[in-house]
């Protein structure tokens, strides 16, 4: 119970319960679980927003990169793709056949640097929103204290999931910051 207050309360701090996201979408997803209905809205927020500013950046904003090292815009969003498959799958999710992720983690890396023009790259995102979203609505409550294993640690398919949507939203933030530095605004923001 603790853990979902902590999440309504982050959702209603966040604002995603005032994005234009229909709650009739996670329902007709037969969502069992308050924890799962409040993952779905949230999902559906965060691919709205990736998605949109995604769009709104041209290709030399996608290819920026603060620093020699670091992740450019398009191969952050595919960093996310890649993870929208493979997190779901250590809460127990099957992964698709065919999504180029498989539950091999050599198999993350090689679908984030695999090349893709724009439309193919938006694609993949999209393809991978519509993976996490069915793969949390077909979670239910009982599952949610099952025990499962992420990255060699132990913890419950809930704490798994909650973990899933920190990554992505992190990840927002991140490209956020690479739009505003090349004087690009969030489309949501305006």
């Amino acid at each position: 119970m603790r853990t979902l207050i902590m999440i309504v309360a982050a959702a209603a701090a966040f604002g995603f319960a005032t994005q234009h996201t229909p709650r009739a979408q996670a329902s007709e997803m037969a969502v069992e679980s308050p924890f799962t209905d409040a993952l779905i809205q949230d999902v559906a927020t965060l691919e709205s927003k990736l998605v949109s500013l995604a769009e709104a950046m041209p290709p030399e904003a996608l290819d920026w990169r603060p620093g020699e090292g670091v992740l450019s815009g398009s191969e952050v969003l595919m960093h996310i793709a890649a993870y929208n498959y493979y997190y779901p799958s250590m809460a127990g999710a099957a992964i698709p056949a065919g999504a180029g992720v498989t539950s091999d983690y050599a198999t993350v890396s090689a679908f984030e640097n695999t090349e893709r023009t724009r439309r193919e790259m938006l694609g993949a995102l999209q393809a991978s929103f519509d993976h996490l979203k069915a793969s949390v609505a077909a979670v239910t409550a009982e599952q949610l204290d099952d025990d499962t294993e992420v990255f060699g640690r132990s913890t419950t398919v809930q704490a798994a999931w909650f973990g899933t949507v920190t990554h992505i939203h992190e990840h927002l933030g991140q490209l956020i910051a690479y739009a505003r530095s090349n004087d690009i605004t969030p489309p949501w923001s305006m």
